[in-house]
């Protein structure tokens, strides 16, 4: 069982940027990769990134692709997001989940994701 705490989120202004953390506990860190999602009042959870299992390997929704930036601490079991240039549609609450990846491959499908956290609120003043 792991547990995942994001931390980070908060008001910005557009243009802004902001960190965001997800600390892990429970499970062996290593062997999970790590994703960022988020959800929009009204709207379904998309996904944002996903990073692999040594961080070696990473992917961006498209809207986000040059703007994030996502990391990972197998050391201190963190995954992090970093978000530049950000837009009032940016504003959502951010998870993080963990997942076992599928065999030979560097993540799970986006519905195998077993481990969520509570999210973090991520909110852009325009």
């Amino acid at each position: 069982q792991v547990q995942l705490v994001e931390s980070g989120g908060g008001l910005v202004q557009a243009g802004g940027s902001l960190r965001l953390s997800c600390a892990a506990s429970g499970g062996s860190f290593s062997s999970y990769a790590m994703a960022w999602f988020r959800q929009a009042p009204g709207e379904e959870r998309e996904f944002v990134a996903k990073i692999s299992k040594n961080g070696g390997i990473t992917d961006y929704a498209d809207s986000m692709k040059g703007r994030v930036t996502g990391s990972r601490d197998n050391a201190n079991n963190a995954v992090y997001l970093q978000m530049n240039s950000l837009k009032p549609e940016d504003t959502a609450t951010y998870y993080c989940a963990a997942g076992r990846p599928v065999f030979g491959g560097y993540w799970p499908p986006t519905s195998r994701y077993a481990y969520w956290g509570q999210g973090t609120q991520v909110t852009v003043s325009s």
